[in-house]
């Protein structure tokens, strides 16, 4: 896997519109919040586009506009300006070897998790599921989610993953287990099962998160994995935040979910991970190396 070279004071950060834009006059304001962290910033030409209601352009628009940073050698990373519907678009009609020859921060989450399969798999590209600019950055920036965003771009010989305080990391399955760490939105990977762009989990550790799917949703994504045969070789699971997804039964949530589905797959399993569709939230370098200890209840990356 290729790690980007570190962000510095001063480089050149690039705001992507690779799903659903912003209204117009929020993308100044979106401009300003990066600047103010002492980095230049080149707006894309897709971020107040609209198109059918939700798409921020065609999705040969934004292929231009993405394939446009990696060329630019003055851009050194790419940070995503929301989620929302239709990154799907573009994720064939990207030329992956040039990407890979041109590596470079990429950032973001939610319907982003496509882009962050295909650029690990096809580009060999380390990638980060971490905060994006109008979601995070512009209103809820606090200080873990920045300290924890700064710590995963900058690393150098590795981290370890925090969750913020008083939220504990919890155990549905015991053991140890190292990989490369793949995944992002669970609903996302779900949708791309059985096409050219679905995520190869064979050998690696599963990282996954959701928002307002309700438990049997959550229940019946889990075993579209499994009938699609994504837990066959599966070295571990962690399970990050699943925002608005419990039942109105108290007596059967996640936990319970878990412990059903995927407690006896005989491999470790670590839930309430604050990454995902959570305030504050961790960051995930997607594609690096991972070790897992639920004895210790550590998630340790390296290069």
């Amino acid at each position: 896997m290729i790690f980007p070279a570190v962000l510095k004071p001063g480089d050149t950060v690039a705001i992507a519109a690779l799903s659903s834009p912003v209204e117009i006059g929020i993308e100044q304001a979106c401009k300003t919040a990066v600047e103010s962290m002492g980095y230049n910033v080149v707006l894309g030409n897709c971020v107040s586009k609209s198109i059918r209601g939700y798409a921020a352009g065609t999705g040969a628009e934004k292929a231009d506009d993405l394939m446009g940073m990696f060329r630019d050698k003055s851009i050194k990373a790419i940070w995503c300006l929301r989620g929302g519907i239709s990154s799907s678009h573009v994720v064939d009609k990207l030329d992956y070897a040039e990407i890979k020859r041109n590596p470079k921060i990429f950032v973001g989450y939610s319907d982003i998790t496509t882009l962050h399969v295909m650029l690990n798999q096809k580009s060999s590209l380390v990638t980060f599921h971490g905060p994006m600019v109008r979601t995070n950055m512009l209103e809820k920036y606090d200080d873990f989610t920045r300290s924890n965003f700064e710590l995963a771009l900058n690393f150098c010989d590795g981290f370890s993953l925090s969750n913020p305080p008083g939220e504990k990391i919890m155990v549905a399955s015991e053991g140890r287990a190292e990989g490369v760490i793949v995944g992002g939105n669970l609903a996302l990977l779900t949708s791309m099962l059985g096409t050219p762009y679905q995520v190869e989990i064979r050998g690696k550790i599963l990282f996954i998160e959701d928002v307002n799917e309700k438990l049997n949703k959550v229940d019946r994504m889990l075993h579209h994995l499994r009938y699609a045969g994504k837990f066959e070789g599966l070295k571990g699971l962690i399970v990050g935040d699943f925002s608005n997804c419990e039942l109105d039964d108290p007596r059967y949530g996640l936990a319970e979910l878990l412990a059903d589905e995927v407690g006896t797959l005989g491999i470790p399993v670590l839930y309430n991970i604050k990454s995902g569709h959570c305030f504050p939230m961790s960051t995930i370098p997607l594609g690096a190396w991972c070790e897992m200890d639920t004895s210790t209840k550590s998630i340790k990356f390296t290069r």
